[in-house]
């Protein structure tokens, strides 16, 4: 017997004058303007190619976009400033005059967050944890708008593949947010302006059973009263989930969409996806389990 799923008090995020109602999950789209993605082969580098995958998206059922320009794992680069504000505020400037989608802005840079918010964008997602750019905080303040920590082992952008073994993974994850918000209370951010992402593959470990160890226990992360986010989509933790064999990136959608289910069935609100079209199925497919109890 499927134990029923966990019912809690639906929040809602505020960016200016849009709010974005979390009752049902939020499916958030992937859309990398870098050349050097892990999951997509750089095809969305070029603008045009972006924005059409952007269309897409949208087509599919995103409700949300996060656009990134620039990578952020093993073996990846540093982008210049001016390089990554060209790959991403084009892009949030076209999408914004076609939709009214949510968009964040997957960076750790206090001017790409800024202008990224001019040009239209709703909310700063930063793998750092506002550890990368002291300047950060302050644009999120002073914009008013949401922010997604995400627990990371490493401190910079750039994350390793390193295998730290954990004590206790969950323990540590939330001791890392206690800490980050208060750093985030005291630079003037509210409690409600923020989303916790506790992070997958190497931003854990590069020993996979710690990201399952996080799903498996994700319901304890309830205890801050705050949206949860989870992005599991295609991470390399999945890639050994079927003994003598190593899942290509395309393979692991299979994997990543019933670790999915499992979160959100435990109450995560958003779900960060590749695959749009796969990811709304999930979502609807759960709601329709939800309903039909």
């Amino acid at each position: 017997m499927i134990s029923k799923s966990i019912i809690l008090k639906p929040h809602t995020l505020v960016s200016r004058t849009k709010k974005l109602n979390l009752g049902k999950p939020c499916l958030m789209g992937i859309l990398n303007s870098t050349p050097d993605s892990f999951s997509d082969s750089s095809r969305f580098f070029k603008l045009d190619d972006a924005l059409e995958q952007a269309r897409k998206m949208i087509n599919d059922g995103a409700d949300w976009l996060d656009i990134g320009g620039e990578s952020s794992g093993p073996d990846s680069q540093d982008v210049p400033l001016d390089e990554e504000l060209q790959r991403v505020i084009p892009l949030i400037q076209k999408v914004r005059m076609e939709s009214d989608i949510w968009i964040s802005v997957d960076t750790w840079k206090a001017e790409v967050a800024r202008q990224s918010l001019e040009a239209g964008a709703d909310a700063i997602n930063d793998v750092t944890a506002l550890r990368g750019d002291p300047e950060l905080a302050k644009v999120v303040k002073d914009f008013q708008v949401p922010l997604v920590i995400m627990y990371s082992k490493d401190s910079t952008p750039r994350t390793t593949i390193q295998q730290p073994d954990y004590e206790d993974v969950m323990d540590t994850i939330k001791s890392f947010f206690r800490e980050r918000l208060q750093f985030a209370e005291s630079k003037g951010i509210m409690n409600k302006q923020i989303v916790l992402d506790p992070g997958m593959g190497f931003f854990i470990s590069g020993t996979p059973k710690y990201s399952f160890e996080i799903i498996r226990r994700i319901s304890e992360l309830h205890e801050f009263d705050l949206p949860l986010l989870l992005g599991p989509s295609r991470k390399s933790f999945l890639g050994g989930v079927t003994p003598g064999r190593t899942l290509n990136i395309s393979e692991r959608d299979i994997p990543g969409a019933v670790v999915s289910s499992f979160a959100i069935w435990q109450g995560v609100s958003i779900l960060r996806f590749h695959e749009v079209e796969q990811g709304r199925l999930l979502i609807d497919t759960i709601e329709a389990l939800k309903s039909s109890g």
